[in-house]
């Protein structure tokens, strides 16, 4: 996951300052030096950091600890704050025309994701189309054909002898014709910026004005995204940028970078390869996720996105009555799988104040909950229905059958019955809690400490 080395390294110099009574001016210069450095080593442009660190001490030394928070939850805030203004402070959103059809072109270098980002894109309409363009690149256009086919968009298509330029025109044509109300051009890229694809991509944009022209970035590049960036906006004039591959190993600079460098705004990020997995960009949520704080806003999105809402209704019923079975709780792993890595989505939850991405990795002690979550799912499955519903019924042979059915020990199975006698207490204490909570009484314990 992209920052997760920045995120580390700011919340270690973070606790060293916890602990101390005051902020001095040599104490915020000192924290500054290790962030300095955390920010260089995440690729992020070098006058950026300059600047950013200027703007953080000038805001922190002399600064009176604001009451109830400590000084390294001061120096958290004031990161926080200048971290969501270096990305644009607000959600940037696509501009849609008044009269259908709304037209985006992409654009990019060869490798970035701009074919995949298209189809995607494309889910922003009611009745989207694709339009194949890139005419050079070997099978680009049974790519993109591939992709409309897996999301169910239609793909407008001229073959490899007809000009880029021609093809978008008749798109138009046949956007009109069919009622697409949005369509996204993928042009050619290159490998690397010439005045050959420039000039073709300023051909496209005159012959049919789009409403918006989205850079599409790979995250990996580091600093070369944000050249690319600056190229492609100097050239072409760009109105967004969507940031893919930031699930791999990016170390996330260039999304501190590109917003700052260009003034465009970053309106996605690609997270995955799933349709779902191309997030809005909130630089708020993204600063919480980089500090440790936890993002609860996307968390909940992916929620609403991925659990049907009368399931989940049942399954609340289903606990309040007791009546909750390893046949209900194998359903609900395979939702929460459905969101994403187990990893991840722990990481978008904020903890006890101090807990971050540090004490995450600690707490999991090496285990990957994935693997876990797969083992789970594993044992259950070797289970007859009657056993899911009734736990109690399992006895030495039972549990030693259900062991060889799928390959694991019977201090594995133990080890699950367990875990979810305490998953059932655990749901009922936290019911609890939310019913005492909506009547105004609840506090967690560390509230008053």
């Amino acid at each position: 996951m992209a920052f997760e080395n920045l995120s580390n390294k700011l919340q270690e110099v973070f606790k060293q300052l916890r602990s101390k009574g005051v902020l001095t001016e040599a104490d915020v210069k000192a924290a500054m030096r290790e962030v300095k450095i955390a920010l260089l080593e995440a690729d992020v442009n070098f006058k950026i950091v300059k600047e950013f660190i200027k703007k953080v001490t000038e805001r922190a030394v002399g600064t009176e600890v604001l009451q109830g928070l400590n000084p390294g939850q001061q120096v958290i805030k004031i990161v926080n704050e200048e971290l969501i203004a270096l990305m644009g402070s607000t959600q940037a959103q696509l501009t849609f025309s008044r009269k259908p059809p709304t037209v985006f072109m992409m654009v990019g270098l060869q490798g970035a994701g701009k074919t995949t980002t298209s189809g995607k894109l494309a889910g922003q309409g009611r009745s989207p189309s694709l339009v194949a363009c890139d005419v050079y690149r070997p099978a680009a256009i049974k790519q993109l054909q591939v992709v409309g086919k897996n999301y169910n968009i239609p793909v407008f298509e001229m073959g490899t002898e007809v000009s880029p330029v021609e093809i978008s025109k008749k798109a138009l044509e046949y956007a009109a014709e069919q009622h697409h109300d949005v369509i996204l051009i993928d042009t050619a890229g290159r490998l690397h910026i010439n005045e050959e694809l420039m000039q073709e991509l300023q051909d496209i944009k005159t012959a049919v004005r789009p409403q918006e022209i989205l850079l599409v970035v790979d995250a990996m590049t580091g600093q070369d995204a944000v050249t690319v960036a600056e190229s492609f906006d100097g050239q072409l004039g760009v109105d967004g940028i969507i940031l893919t591959k930031l699930d791999g190993d990016a170390r996330g600079g260039a999304a501190l970078s590109v917003r700052s460098v260009t003034n465009k705004p970053i309106k996605y990020i690609g997270m995955g390869e799933k349709m779902e997995d191309l997030e809005p960009f909130y630089p708020d949520r993204m600063a919480s996720r980089i500090l440790g704080m936890g993002d609860v806003l996307s968390l909940i999105d992916k929620v609403q996105a991925n659990i049907d809402e009368q399931e989940a209704l049942d399954m609340a019923k289903k606990m309040r009555a007791n009546d909750f079975t390893l046949e209900d709780f194998l359903a609900q792993m395979q939702q929460i799988k459905k969101m994403g890595p187990l990893k991840d989505l722990l990481g978008m939850m904020p903890g006890i104040p101090g807990m971050g991405k540090l004490d995450l990795d600690a707490a999991l002690n090496g285990v990957d909950p994935q693997k876990e979550m797969a083992r789970t799912e594993a044992i259950i499955q070797s289970m007859t229905k009657e056993e899911r519903a009734n736990p109690s019924i399992l006895n030495g042979p039972r549990k030693k059958r259900i062991a060889a059915g799928c390959g694991m020990r019977v201090q594995d199975v133990n080890k699950l019955l367990k875990n979810f006698e305490e998953s059932k207490k655990m749901m009922k204490k936290m019911q609890g809690m939310a019913k005492f909570a909506s009547k105004g009484g609840f506090k967690m314990p560390f509230m008053n400490k």
